[in-house]
C-alpha cells in the first residue's frame, strides 16, 4: 500500500523531472541552449531557505522570510539558470553595448543579486524556459510559483555557478496552494 503522503511525494519528484525537460527542450535563440537546471530537495532546500532569510534580514526585507517559509513547506525546488554573458552576435544594443563583442569582452562582476549585464535573448530564453517548467507542473497539478529569491539564494550559495540568473521554482501538493492568498 502507497499511503497519500508517500504517493504525493514521489509524483512530485516526477513531476519536477518533467518540469526539467520542459526547460531543456522550450525553445532557445539561435537553437543555443544555455540553459541549466536541477531538482533541489532536502536538506540543502532548507539550505536555500535559510539562506533566504539571512538575506531578508540583511536588506530589512520581510518578503525574503515569508518566501523561505514557503520553501520549507515545499517538497523540491527547481532552479532555471542561464549563462546570460554569452551573447548571441546579433549586435541588437539592448545590453547596453554597441555591439555583441564589446559585451562578449565586458568584465562580468558579481551583482547585487546576479552577475552581469546579461544578454536580453538570454533573458528571454531563461524566461521561456520557466513558463515551460511551470506549465509542466500546472498540468500535472503540482503547485508552484516562480520566486526571484530563491534564486538570488542560490546564487549567493553557489548552486549552478555557470548560471549568471537563477530563479525557483518551488512545488507541492498540499490541499490549498501555498504559494498564494499568502501573508504579508
Amino acid at each position: 500500500m502507497i499511503k497519500s503522503k508517500d504517493g504525493e511525494n514521489e509524483a512530485i519528484q516526477e513531476a519536477a523531472k518533467f518540469m526539467l525537460i520542459a526547460a531543456r527542450t522550450a525553445p532557445k535563440t539561435a537553437g543555443v541552449d544555455d540553459i541549466i537546471t536541477s531538482i533541489v530537495y532536502g536538506p540543502e532546500k532548507d539550505l536555500i531557505a535559510d539562506k533566504m532569510e539571512e538575506i531578508g534580514v540583511e536588506r530589512g526585507l520581510k518578503g525574503f522570510k515569508r518566501d523561505a517559509m514557503n520553501l520549507r513547506d515545499s517538497e523540491a525546488v527547481i532552479l532555471i539558470g542561464v549563462r546570460g554573458g554569452k551573447s548571441v552576435g546579433l549586435n541588437c544594443g539592448s545590453c547596453g553595448f554597441e555591439t555583441c563583442r564589446e559585451f562578449d569582452e565586458h568584465d562580468r562582476g558579481p551583482g547585487r543579486d546576479f552577475s552581469g549585464p546579461t544578454c536580453v535573448f538570454k533573458a528571454l530564453d531563461l524566461g521561456i524556459a520557466l513558463g515551460s517548467a511551470v506549465k509542466t507542473a500546472s498540468t500535472l497539478n503540482v503547485d508552484n510559483r516562480i520566486m526571484y529569491r530563491v534564486g538570488t539564494a542560490a546564487v549567493k550559495l553557489g548552486m549552478l555557478p555557470e548560471a549568471s540568473v537563477i530563479l525557483g521554482v518551488p512545488v507541492s501538493a498540499l490541499g490549498k496552494s501555498i504559494y498564494f492568498d499568502r501573508s504579508t
